[in-house]
């Protein structure tokens, strides 16, 4: 393909560069601009890495739907009724297609995979995230990720897969297909959003986003799960933390680093979330990470690092 290779390590035609939201990132400011972004983004994994072990440890057993739609529900609305502005135009449609892919179909995938999969397993199957961006980039954007880059997006899930795999870890087939789904929708949906721009303002998209998908599963919640008798604190703390802290902070936050940064840099990212989870293991549950795990947390973190290093080189 000709054109240049830009600052998201791939190469590209003039148009695709522009769509990227970036410049040279040779520049000094321009520099220092991309590194704020990448860490703000890498927020919002690090919060969704906690995820896991909140559903496991506090919300109800076997009730994916009502935790989707407790997650995108109260939040959406609390960011419409802050923002107060709807969609307009084309942005109805756009934001009910990016609501479905990012939370009416991802969210009851990722919590039914909660429920069916250790979160060893989960994590690395999240992993390969950035390699299916870079296949829709390619689909979609006609953006061909550089090779060096796809070479730490490979040993970013050797990497997760050392950290939290063992083996004595169970497969359930339902679990892990729910799970390969959720990640491709997510990845699909960075790469929609990268093609369409932005509408309005990170904290606008994300409650059109989440109020639309918590409008959409309410039904199929009451329908399918109906509403739990009663709920206990643990219960509640449990969903306040995910609306609050994973869903209204860590969401406006991935849709800011989606509109500047590239697509490949933004799935990049994800790979911060299972070392997170490892070292909130280490010193809030005083686990012991075996020396296969470090090594594990190292090469994923570096593979982060020089994933966004090579692109911006390339």
């Amino acid at each position: 393909m000709s054109g240049t290779t830009g600052a998201s390590g791939v190469s590209s035609s003039t148009g695709a560069a522009r769509a990227s939201g970036r410049g040279s990132a040779a520049n000094g400011p321009a520099a220092g601009s991309n590194v704020k972004d990448l860490l703000l983004t890498a927020l919002a994994p690090a919060s969704w890495a906690t995820v896991y072990s909140v559903t496991a440890a506090l919300l109800p057993d076997n009730r994916p739907m009502l935790a989707a739609t407790l997650r995108a529900l109260p939040a959406g609305l609390v960011l419409l009724a802050y923002n107060r502005k709807l969609p307009h135009g084309s942005w109805w449609w756009r934001s009910t297609v990016l609501a479905i892919l990012n939370f009416g179909a991802f969210l009851p995938l990722i919590f039914f995979a909660a429920y069916r999969l250790p979160g060893g397993v989960a994590a690395t199957i999240g992993a390969v995230q950035p390699l299916m961006v870079a296949g829709f980039s390619l689909l979609v954007l006609r953006v061909r990720t550089s090779p060096p880059v796809l070479l730490a997006a490979v040993a970013g899930v050797g990497g997760v897969a050392l950290m939290t795999l063992t083996g004595e870890t169970a497969l359930d087939p339902l679990g892990v297909a729910a799970a390969l789904l959720a990640v491709g929708l997510i990845a699909l949906s960075i790469v929609l959003t990268k093609k369409w721009g932005s509408g309005e303002s990170p904290l606008v998209m994300a409650g059109w986003q989440l109020t639309i998908a918590g409008v959409l599963l309410a039904p199929f919640t009451l329908l399918g799960e109906g509403l739990p008798s009663h709920l206990t604190g643990a219960n509640i703390a449990g969903y306040a933390y995910i609306g609050v802290v994973a869903t209204a902070a860590a969401y406006p936050l991935f849709f800011r680093g989606i509109g500047r940064l590239a697509p490949t840099s933004v799935s990049l990212l994800s790979l911060v979330g299972p070392p997170v989870a490892a070292v909130i293991g280490v010193v809030v549950m005083d686990q012991v990470l075996t020396v296969w795990q470090v090594v594990g947390l190292v090469v994923a973190l570096a593979a982060v690092v020089a994933g966004q290093a090579l692109g911006r080189k390339s």
